[in-house]
């Protein structure tokens, strides 16, 4: 497939999900299912690709999804800096706390919301202000994808210069302003470094002579550890962060792309242990998305053009190079579909998918 032949991103359908809550988690088949409600890791994942489409439209209607879904994760956040993940209809969370993946997916988003030069400055210091409250629980994550999430996003902040003091105004008898350092860049730098040490050690202890790979199974949203540490390297120039993180990603494409060259992420239905054989189903849409950041950053940082290629054919996966050649993209209303599952398309178009194919879609409009 040419770039030159990518059709504009239709947006219709993101905001046809979204109400002024936030997006909705699930679908019957392209209509929101209101039982399900909502979750924060949808919320944050939205405000990404809000943030992408507001770089480039310019329009009032990316501005105020970035309001909704924003809002939401500050909702979300509770006092220790943590945040809920699962509310219901009623707008009433259902959940003490949300996971380590839910914490890092919510820094990724502000980080990366904090560095795009458009966002209005006042919502900025509205994600400078929660990323603030939950730094200091970065260090102790254990989950090697909430590591990941969290590295993205923190190398967001130390990469666009984004980390300054802010003026906040006390009132007091009369109104006082105080400069405030928010997010100091060294305690950043630090906790970045240590993240991706963590990551690092863990596959360097965990690999074999024909697994190179940071645990005995591949599941779910695995391209976002080599990720992460491409983006470690660029902001600490450790090697090593760069040679784990070009093992391990090569170690995936060989187990994610087939012999014809199309993409056919590790299934859901069973994944793929040490030694034993990658489940074909289900595929899901999100895989497809962070394998393409994951060749994007390779690229950007190593320069090899073959990334260039794995990055468009992750693409092409949304729109039917992939196993069953078919498009997962609906021809009416722009959505994406659920994944591949053994009998064929899931026709659920639920939020995560629709986001997913969002965000792939922008990053590859930058390459022409």
């Amino acid at each position: 497939m040419g770039l030159h032949l990518m059709k504009a991103l239709r947006t219709n359908y993101l905001q046809s999900l979204t109400d002024d809550t936030g997006i909705f988690q699930h679908t019957k088949f392209g209509i929101p299912d209101r039982s399900k409600g909502y979750t924060t890791d949808d919320n944050a994942r939205a405000l990404i690709a809000a943030v992408m489409l507001y770089s480039q439209d310019k329009d009032p209607k990316s501005l105020e999804l970035i309001n909704t879904y924003l809002s939401f994760i500050y909702h979300a956040q509770n006092e220790d800096g943590s945040f809920n993940n699962f509310m219901d209809y009623n707008r009433l969370f259902i959940d003490d706390a949300g996971s380590e993946d839910c914490l890092g997916r919510c820094i990724w988003s502000l980080g990366f919301t904090v560095s795009q030069a458009l966002v209005p400055e006042n919502l900025k210091n509205t994600c400078r202000f929660m990323l603030n409250q939950s730094l200091p629980l970065v260090i102790s994550l254990k989950s090697p994808r909430a590591q990941a999430y969290t590295i993205v996003g923190l190398s967001y902040l130390l990469e666009k210069n984004t980390v300054l003091s802010y003026v906040f105004p006390y009132a007091t008898n009369e109104i006082e302003y105080e400069a405030i350092d928010f997010l100091p860049e060294e305690a950043i730098k630090i906790s970045l470094e240590k993240l991706a040490f963590l990551l690092h050690t863990q596959y360097v202890n965990n690999k074999g002579i024909y697994w190179h790979w940071f645990e005995d199974s591949l599941t779910y949203g695995n391209a976002m550890l080599p990720w992460a540490l491409f983006r470690a390297y660029r902001m600490t120039s450790r090697r090593e962060f760069q040679e784990t993180a070009k093992e391990s990603l090569d170690f995936l494409t060989a187990k994610t792309f087939t012999e014809e060259g199309y993409f056919k992420p590790i299934g859901s239905n069973g994944w793929l242990q040490r030694d034993g054989i990658a489940a074909p189903y289900d595929e899901q849409p999100i895989e497809a998305c962070e394998m393409l950041l994951a060749c994007r950053e390779a690229y950007e940082v190593l320069g090899d053009t073959a990334y260039i290629a794995l990055t468009i054919h992750c693409y092409e996966w949304y729109l039917g190079r992939n196993s069953l050649q078919i498009s997962l993209i609906n021809a009416e209303t722009g959505g994406c579909y659920d994944g591949i599952h053994a009998k064929g398309l899931n026709m659920n178009q639920g939020s995560e998918s629709v986001i997913s194919y969002s965000i792939a879609h922008l990053v590859v409009m930058n390459y022409e």
